[in-house]
């Protein structure tokens, strides 16, 4: 039997990073400086230019306390 895999926007995680750090009320700096990474380099995560690495991605997920499912686009549950 093969599971079937959800279609998925391949950039809906970039809104959900934004969305996130918005409702957490903070600032592209104040992430970039969780990530230990510049604000440049955050922004570029935010816009799409750069993926995000999967270390940042499980920082991330602690950090506001969300599934890395949920940070991806896959999954509505948080």
């Amino acid at each position: 039997m093969t599971e079937e895999v959800p279609n998925v926007d391949e950039m809906e995680y970039v809104r959900i990073l934004r969305d996130l750090r918005e409702d957490a009320d903070k600032t592209q700096t104040q992430i970039a400086e969780v990530l230990g990474t510049s604000q440049t380099m955050y922004a570029r995560y935010e816009r799409g230019a750069n993926e995000l690495p999967i270390h940042h991605l499980i920082t991330l997920s602690k950090y506001y306390g969300v599934s890395t499912d949920y940070l991806l686009g896959l999954s509505k549950n948080r």
